[in-house]
């Protein structure tokens, strides 16, 4: 099993950015709509990693 990271950087603005690291499949997608909460989501940019057939990252931006 491999390690997972969650990291969330909130800005002065209020603005947040969530990277997930070490996710499988989809299972990232759950992770991130939990953390997310109601926060809309103003960019979402997939890692390479997705992409293959290798762990999953994802990586946002919400803000209010």
């Amino acid at each position: 099993m491999s390690q997972k990271t969650i990291t969330i950087i909130i800005d002065e603005n209020g603005n947040s950015s969530i990277d997930l690291d070490g996710f499988a499949d989809n299972s990232c997608g759950k992770v991130f709509e939990d953390f997310r909460g109601g926060d809309k989501v103003k960019t979402e940019q997939r890692k390479a990693s997705f992409y293959n057939s290798k762990p999953v990252e994802k990586q946002a931006k919400t803000g209010r």
